[in-house]
């Protein structure tokens, strides 16, 4: 044992290095679903940038100091308060704001956000029967991204409102009719969130024939 340990503390080394690096400071993240449509689809595979809220101890939650300030707007990668299962949402809204959704509108401290650029898509889906889906711009606080809702299905049109406690957030999906979010798994404790996802890193049609899509390569998010 003594010289196989020997033999392989090279790479023995660079195992252990790889993962204080992905556990405190950079990690990527394979998405296998479409509740982020159409910002983030199936196949990507996200940049998390681990240093973006808080530096931790590896290979735990604890918070070891304070980096920066989480944002509405923000794509957070986060730890499910539910059952711990790695999700990936929008944050809305901040540690004692009031926010709701009222027949479809996100509202955040009694203000609606603005729509613009609705459209109609059709829907890739996994069994190759497309679903009809709106998307639009979604402007709120003075940021801007694209959300989707699927025509015909009966996601929650209507929540809350309800106050965010404090050292919390709350998430939601941008393909609102398609996510489990904190309208279900409630607010998110500060010491959940694992980082910032900024940017796709690689991405393949997993709904198709696995082909790569290039274009999405590199591709910041927003």
């Amino acid at each position: 044992m003594r010289h196989w340990l020997r033999a392989h503390r090279g790479f023995l080394l660079f195992l252990l290095c790889l993962g204080v690096f992905r556990t405190a400071v950079a990690d990527w993240n394979p998405v296998p679903t479409g509740s982020m449509r159409p910002t983030i689809v199936e196949g990507d595979v996200v940049f998390v940038n681990r240093l973006a809220y808080d530096l931790k101890l590896p290979l735990s939650d604890v918070v070891l100091a304070r980096l920066g300030e989480p944002r509405r707007g923000d794509i957070v990668t986060f730890r499910s308060p539910r059952d711990g299962t790695r999700l990936i949402k929008r944050l809305v809204a901040l540690p004692g704001d009031v926010v709701a959704i009222d027949d479809g509108v996100l509202v955040v401290n009694g203000e609606p956000a603005r729509y613009e650029g609705l459209h109609a898509v059709q829907e890739p889906a996994r069994h190759g029967v497309p679903r009809a889906a709106l998307r639009a711009e979604e402007a709120i606080d003075g940021r801007s991204h694209a959300v989707q809702f699927l025509e015909g299905w009966p996601g929650p049109r209507r929540f809350g409102p309800v106050v965010v406690p404090a050292g919390h957030y709350f998430m939601l999906g941008d393909n609102r009719h398609d996510s489990e979010d904190s309208r279900f798994i409630g607010p998110v404790a500060r010491p959940l969130l694992i980082g910032r996802t900024e940017r796709t890193l690689v991405s393949a049609d997993i709904l198709g024939h696995w082909w790569p899509r290039w274009e999405r390569t590199g591709a910041p998010l927003r």
